[in-house]
């Protein structure tokens, strides 16, 4: 089994949640072939008119520039990644409610018709990642779990559909959240939830071993 792991914060796991679900998802995984992709370590430039300049050169022959060819060459190795992988492993935090600006380049440079989602016979988006799964790791300071708050958490909210838009089964999905808003209990959070992380990462190897 093939696992990539997209890797979406990088503070270090002394100070971010996050990064401490990552590591400790990955040091739990037997059997299986890991990859990190680690979005802020890869040259990955941001998502816009470089990349359709570059699909424009492509047709006619033109050369690219320098950025166009390494938004073409980013943008191959983060659908290669994918591609090659049977589980998918989101781990990110929320930053300002939604996901850091690295990890939706990742999401943009894989969104394309064709290769992730298609329109079918009657004009229906279909999703074209069927037969893989997804692990969403997830951390948040604050509660946003409430029904008053939920409408505000657009990270985890987002990653889950756009999994399911691609027709990726959601295979778990771990949230930890609230210990900057209840430092009283923060010690007692984070380690409830890094233990369901370390258990998800068993399970996965299970099918495998």
């Amino acid at each position: 089994m093939n696992i990539l792991v997209v890797k979406g914060n990088n503070r270090p796991a002394s100070e971010a949640i996050s990064s401490r679900m990552y590591e400790t998802f990955v040091e739990n995984l037997q059997g299986v072939n890991v990859t990190t992709y680690d979005v802020f370590a890869e040259d990955m430039p941001y998502f816009g008119q470089d990349l359709f300049n570059a699909f424009g050169k492509m047709q006619s022959g033109a050369e690219l520039t320098d950025v166009e060819q390494r938004i073409l060459a980013a943008k191959q190795k983060a659908m290669d990644a994918l591609s090659a992988a049977d589980v998918v492993v989101f781990a990110f935090p929320l930053w300002n409610f939604t996901i850091p600006a690295k990890l939706q380049t990742f999401v943009d440079y894989v969104f394309q018709s064709g290769f992730t989602f298609k329109y079918n016979e009657n004009g229906q988006l279909e999703g074209l990642m069927k037969g893989k799964k997804a692990i969403l790791l997830s951390a948040r300071g604050g509660v946003y779990s409430t029904p008053e708050a939920a409408p505000m958490e657009m990270a985890a909210t987002y990653m889950k559909n756009v999994v399911s838009f691609f027709g990726m089964e959601l295979e778990d999905e771990i949230i930890i959240e609230g210990h900057n808003a209840m430092p009283d209990k923060a010690e007692a959070i984070i380690a409830e939830g890094l233990t369901k992380v370390a258990e998800a990462a068993k399970r996965l190897s299970k099918v495998t071993v």
